[in-house]
């Protein structure tokens, strides 16, 4: 079953996925796609940016649109993708709290456990959501966009309990919005100062909170994003090594290529010959 919806007043799209074949890779536009992913059978594989994982049963996941990933048995999941024309985490900030925690907490792959309370809320909101779908008229937009706030309501305050809740929300706020603006400017910015200043605060105060929570340096969120999208282009585009790195904003081929092997331990020769072999990884 797939099922759409589409808002020709704002380009506003959102995706209902059962039983169905289903993959996503990420296209080289700058649409920004959410995806909430159900798995309501067997632990099966997932891969996202061609590195395995583990996806237990009973386990909701939030991919944003800068991941690609595919699973063992799609047939088997439910999945939920909305553009940004749509709904939008950051605009709808004030409404729904602390939603970005689901895409942009700086936590990583989030594998958010149902326990059998919430099995039955979303398996009540998914049908819901079905019924909603099928009904066509003037306020069908509006429906569905409060359904999927509740939705994303939900998860948020599970993956909030489960990986988050010793996180103060005005401390994750900060961390959230630099991770927004990492998404942003990655391409264009790649040092921590300019970050810092676009948040009203030094490097150093950015270093010591991201330090003192256990998450990830400033620095190393910037690079693994630049990673990330290097992998992406050269896995998924026939651009060259310095066609990327002129893309990414590095000012020749070889300071990229030091830049790759430095982050990732391998060249990026090694890397195109590895390619498509995916990685497994323990979550």
């Amino acid at each position: 079953m797939k099922l759409r919806h589409l808002d020709f007043r704002t380009g506003g799209e959102i995706v209902f996925i059962q039983n169905e074949p289903f993959f996503y890779q990420r296209g080289i536009g700058n649409e920004k796609v959410f995806t909430l992913c159900l798995n309501h059978g067997p632990s099966q594989k997932l891969i996202i940016d061609v590195i395995e994982y583990e996806f237990p049963s009973q386990t909701i996941l939030a991919l944003f649109a800068n991941q690609s990933f595919s699973f063992e048995n799609s047939a088997d999941i439910i999945v939920w993708q909305y553009n940004r024309d749509f709904y939008c985490i950051i605009d709808h900030d004030k409404e729904v709290g602390c939603a970005g925690f689901l895409f942009f907490g700086s936590f990583g792959n989030l594998f958010i456990k149902l326990d059998y309370l919430h099995q039955q809320k979303l398996h009540t909101l998914k049908n819901i959501f079905i019924e909603e779908f099928k009904t066509s008229d003037t306020i069908q937009t509006d429906m569905l966009q409060r359904l999927l706030k509740r939705l994303i309501i939900i998860v948020t305050r599970l993956a909030k309990e489960q990986f988050g809740d010793q996180l103060p929300d005005n401390k994750f706020d900060l961390i959230r919005q630099y991770n927004m603006l990492v998404e942003k400017k990655f391409k264009e910015e790649h040092e921590v100062q300019f970050y810092a200043s676009e948040l009203n605060k030094s490097p150093k105060t950015l270093s010591n909170l991201f330090a003192r929570l256990n998450h990830k340096s400033p620095l190393k969120i910037i690079h693994d994003r630049l990673i990330i999208e290097a992998k992406r282009l050269m896995f998924y585009t026939d651009k060259s090594s310095k066609e990327v790195a002129y893309e990414l904003g590095f000012e020749d081929a070889a300071h990229f290529s030091h830049f790759f092997k430095k982050n990732t331990g391998q060249n990026i020769i090694a890397f195109k010959k590895w390619e498509g072999e995916p990685k497994p990884v323990s979550v």
